[in-house]
């Protein structure tokens, strides 16, 4: 099944995608289908309709209580920065505010003229989790989706704590659908991310050092994992900071950020502030 939340003249709804309809399922958005033991269910119930091609996609999960992002990931990338590959994953957190839908806009603050782009999978909770080998994880995830993690590079290296430069509101898209994890694993697909027609970002999530069944797993060691919960799991090599010169968004560019099997997240980046 595909997934979404959209906005409506009311507010928003959680969708079923079915060819070129999308089936309203009662709930206000997917983080609210997800509390619901039986959401696999209830998201095959049927509802209004309206047609796909009017949409307005809103983040795919608007209220996550808990954003987990990991760094240096890929091998390609984590070579292209000069690193050894690590032992465990390296975590930070977002909130709310940060995320944004599949064709909103991308504010690039106007502290920082470094802002990266970050071609990502998103990984959905669909079920609690504490403890949970990575055989059982891969059981309790709902699906797949597409994120861009746009980073703010010189406030993320003022320190040696990353947070500062990943949490600008208004930033990281997501969406526009989540695939269930019956329709696509997470363990292969194209990745790609593409400034004004530019690939800058082309591998493949196979590439995953940690792959998503692990890092649920390790997660769960440290927290409880509820549903609707998002992982990002990393980004390939190809980011602006790396390449010589480096590159970085400018207003008006336009970011296309696509996983295969999944979709796209196409943004324009608009100056804030």
């Amino acid at each position: 099944m595909r997934l979404a939340t959209i906005r409506t003249g009311g507010g928003t709804a959680a969708v079923r995608i079915d060819g070129d309809r999308a089936v309203e399922l009662g709930v206000p958005d997917l983080s609210a289908l997800f509390a619901y033991a039986d959401w696999r269910q209830r998201a095959q119930a049927a509802g209004a309709t309206r047609p796909v091609d009017s949409l307005d996609y809103a983040t795919l999960l608007p209220r996550p209580g808990k954003t987990f992002c990991v760094g240096l990931n890929y091998r390609n990338h984590i070579l292209e920065t000069g690193r050894e590959l690590p032992e465990y994953p390296t975590l930070f957190a977002k909130f709310p505010a940060t995320l944004i839908g599949a064709h909103d806009e991308i504010a690039l603050p106007v502290e920082d003229d470094r802002m990266d782009w970050e071609a990502e999978l998103g990984v959905v909770i669909g079920s609690a989790m504490r403890r949970v080998s990575a055989a059982d994880a891969a059981a309790g995830i709902a699906g797949y989706t597409v994120v861009n993690d746009i980073s703010a590079r010189e406030f993320q290296n003022r320190t040696i704590e990353w947070l500062q430069g990943k949490i600008f509101e208004g930033t990281t898209p997501v969406g526009p659908h989540l695939v269930t994890a019956d329709e696509f694993d997470g363990s292969a697909g194209e990745i790609t991310c593409e400034v004004n027609g530019e690939v800058m970002q082309q591998s493949d999530i196979s590439d995953l050092l940690f792959k998503p069944a692990e890092l649920v797993s390790y997660i769960s060691t440290i927290i409880t994992l509820q549903p609707g919960d998002l992982i990002v799991s990393g980004t390939p090599g190809g980011v602006g900071n790396a390449r010589k010169p480096p590159r970085y968004l400018n207003d008006g560019d336009v970011v296309v950020t696509r996983v295969g099997g999944l979709g796209e997240c196409r943004n324009t980046c608009r100056r804030d502030g």
